[in-house]
């Protein structure tokens, strides 16, 4: 009797442990309030600085739509999330890491907690200074006067999006909008001369009703990803989007704009009749895994446009089709946040003795004389030695996860590819995922290792930059970032 007795008596004992450790986590969400906030700042450079993003750098003489750091906060009440997207074609991380370190000593908020990236507009100035020395290694250097302006603007938005907080409400959604995304890349019937004096299989931008076309080189993601935030009320406060669609252009020469991204944002605050009223809206459209992905249907008819016209109707459609996935969400009182942050050290490419010797090639024949290989090639020699000289043998690259409740966020420092980003939505242990690109840095484009055998203006050195099988490896680190959230 006694020996049942100790039996009995453990159990029962084992038993209330149990529930006292239990407990707290059942009553863990109403210890704490989640809030969220979000602001805009303006950060439109001044006139006369190069307009990035195409083969020639115009200076910007006319400012069509202010550029801004658009950011969101959340807040769990243990964990707080700050996002911020930049309306610039792409940032060095050594921006963003000025900007962090103001918010971390500033604001308090730990730089795992903040993940920024650019839009990719490419009717933005430089935020890597100008000339050529945009594309050269720069860490540890001073910044210039437009990268100081630009840290400080950044670290002024999530101050204010920090003041902003109220108690709010999460929810998260996707939507299918296929009609506006086109893979760029296109195998073709017989193999194409690059600048670097090769042959690639693959071409970008092939030209709409090209006969030598067969077929697009990988796949689109169609989904419009998003994230909902409302007050407890019901007042939107932010609709975070996420959409695998490259810049979509059509801009006059000189011009700033934000391009879609920002009219996308726009049109959501309308839909959600939220132009005036406290704590302000702010729609966000990050842009997501688009490296070989533009709004060209190569395999259609040729369009003529208006200046602005199709980043309008782009955006317009989107916003529209996400308000209407933004009425089925049922939203959350309270979910637990994450955050999780590595360093990955990658080796950098170099080029082959081949490809020095048609570079050298390249660079003594007169420029009044026919190129060699490609109207590219004295552009590429240029960029190729910069690359040789000035760039490291290994470089260190930031990679981010977030977690909401069971959203998972990925952030990478490149151009990445559509495929790369499917792969991740797939193998993530979430319920739903999406990666927001040129986050954390630039480094360039990011192909997979089979996309790097079909060539083309994404894998050639110069463009890209990073060892083959760089997506290999960051695919395996964001993976184990999702998973240490879990």
């Amino acid at each position: 009797m006694i020996r049942n007795y100790d039996v009995l008596f453990k159990l029962k004992y084992n038993l209330v442990i149990c529930l006292l450790a239990f407990l707290p986590s059942i009553g863990f969400s109403q210890n704490y309030e989640f809030k969220a906030g979000a602001s805009l700042s303006n950060i439109t450079p001044p006139l006369g600085l190069e307009i990035v993003g195409n083969w020639n750098s115009p200076p910007a003489d006319y400012v069509h739509d202010q550029l801004h750091a658009r950011t969101l906060v959340l807040d769990d009440g243990n964990t707080t999330l700050v996002f911020v997207l930049v309306d610039n074609v792409s940032i060095k991380r050594e921006v963003f890491d000025a900007a962090i370190a103001i918010i971390e000593n500033k604001l308090g908020v730990p730089s795992k907690n903040v993940m920024m990236a650019a839009t990719h507009t490419h009717s933005g100035t430089s935020a890597g200074k100008q000339g050529m020395d945009r594309r050269g290694w720069q860490y540890g250097e001073p910044l210039d006067e437009y990268q100081r302006f630009l840290a400080t603007r950044i670290a002024d938005g999530v101050e204010i999006a920090l003041a902003n907080r109220v108690p709010a409400k999460v929810a998260w959604g996707g939507v299918d909008v296929p009609e506006h995304v086109f893979n760029r890349r296109w195998i073709m019937k017989e193999p194409v001369w690059s600048p670097l004096g090769f042959k690639d299989q693959a071409k970008m931008n092939p030209g709409v009703g090209n006969p030598d076309l067969v077929k697009p080189a990988g796949p689109i993601d169609p989904e419009v990803s998003f994230l909902a935030v409302e007050t407890k009320d019901g007042k939107p406060i932010c609709v975070l989007g996420n959409y695998s669609l490259h810049y979509v252009g059509g801009v006059p020469k000189g011009h700033i704009s934000a391009d879609y991204f920002a009219i996308f944002g726009d049109r959501m605050q309308e839909l959600l009749d939220a132009d005036r009223q406290d704590p302000p809206f702010v729609g966000i459209m990050s842009n997501g895994t688009s490296g070989d992905i533009n709004n060209i249907n190569f395999a259609g008819e040729r369009e003529k446009n208006d200046p602005y016209f199709k980043m309008r109707y782009v955006a317009n459609d989107v916003a529209e089709k996400v308000f209407d996935a933004y009425q089925t969400l049922e939203f959350n009182d309270y979910v637990t946040l994450g955050a999780a942050k590595s360093e990955l050290k990658l080796k950098v490419r170099r080029a082959s003795k081949e490809l020095l010797a048609n570079m050298e090639k390249v660079r003594n024949r007169p420029d009044s004389e026919d190129p060699l290989f490609h109207s590219l090639e004295k552009t590429y020699a240029q960029r190729i030695h910069q690359l040789e000289t000035t760039w490291p043998d290994e470089i260190d690259i930031i990679l981010q996860a977030f977690r909401i409740g069971d959203l998972g966020i990925a952030a990478i420092p490149f151009e990445t590819f559509a495929e790369t980003g499917l792969e991740i939505k797939d193998k993530s242990p979430f319920e739903d995922a999406f990666t927001i690109e040129l986050a954390n840095g630039a480094y360039g484009y990011l192909p997979t290792p089979e996309q790097h055998k079909l060539g083309g203006y994404e894998t050639w050195l110069g463009t890209n930059r990073v060892e083959e099988n760089a997506t290999r490896k960051i695919v395996g680190e964001l993976l184990e970032l999702f998973r240490s959230l879990q």
